[in-house]
């Protein structure tokens, strides 16, 4: 499930989020914003006095930043490329950034597990408080530590906001072996439409989980870089039988939303009254 995008390693591991939102925010990267409405929605579903979430390829905890305080992406946006922001240095960043997501911190916070091979990215989530805790761990490779599987075993939800085809089926596997049949966390997932997501169905089906996708709607992600991506999308949605119109088409890649839970979950409420008003 190799994606052959453009390459956005540069802006990934830095010691602070500015390169990143900045790079991807000229890109009108959407999926934190879309991700923010869709696990809101699911951790009402859940109903958890304090939910516990693990969340994949989290980078600089743009997800926690969102689901634990009262922010939106624009708001990011607009702070990490503001002419103040710009003239800080990375310790003094830190501080200002670790007082202004205390002021904006919600009651009904979750906890927020973050996991990503970017140690940087982990180092600043953390020290700011936008994390609970965080992993710096390549599943890809190897199996979880013992810390992270604790965390895995605790958990109520996974998230994934874009990571699926960076991560497979077979961290999904290492990730829920953690976990015990009588406590499986539900998975919640936006997944670009240029990479399958059967394979991470059927790893999530062999822990007893059941996927629904949100049908008949996707979500923008972000523009395309360049023509050649836009080339590779169109190849990639091809093989899969998908059509682009209104789409891709239009320049921007777009995401599917997926929810996996136990069978008498699924029965009992349909992804579609879980989320409601988010199409």
């Amino acid at each position: 499930m190799k994606i052959e995008k453009a390459d956005f390693n540069a802006i990934y591991d830095r010691p602070d989020p500015r390169d990143y939102y900045n790079g991807l925010g000229a890109l009108d990267y959407a999926a934190p914003h879309h991700g923010q409405r869709v696990f809101r929605k699911v951790l009402d579903a859940l109903d958890v006095d304090r939910p516990t979430i693990v969340d994949l390829c989290c980078s600089y905890g743009v997800n926690a930043a969102l689901l634990k305080h009262d922010l939106t992406l624009e708001n990011l946006y607009d702070r990490y490329g503001s002419d103040q922001i710009a003239g800080l240095a990375t310790d003094e960043l830190t501080d200002a950034d670790r007082a202004f997501y205390a002021d904006r911190r919600r009651a009904d916070a979750p906890r927020v597990i973050g996991v990503d091979t970017a140690a940087s990215a982990i180092e600043y989530a953390l020290e700011v408080g936008l994390l609970d805790g965080g992993a710096v761990e390549d599943m890809e490779r190897d199996k979880p530590s013992s810390e992270l599987a604790d965390a895995v075993g605790e958990a109520d939800l996974i998230t994934v906001t874009g990571g699926i085809g960076y991560i497979t089926d077979q961290s999904i596997d290492r990730l829920l072996d953690c976990t015990s049949p009588e406590r499986r966390p539900w998975f919640a997932a936006l997944c670009l439409r240029t990479v399958s997501y059967e394979p991470v169905a059927e790893s999530l089906a062999r822990h007893g989980l059941v996927t629904e996708q949100l049908e008949e709607h996707t979500f923008p992600q972000r523009r395309f870089a360049g023509p050649e991506e836009r080339d590779y999308a169109m190849r990639a949605l091809a093989e899969q039988g998908l059509d682009p119109l209104g789409k891709e088409s239009a320049g921007e890649y777009h995401v599917n939303v997926y929810l996996s839970r136990p069978g008498d979950e699924v029965a009992a409420r349909p992804i579609q009254t879980i989320l409601t008003d988010v199409a």
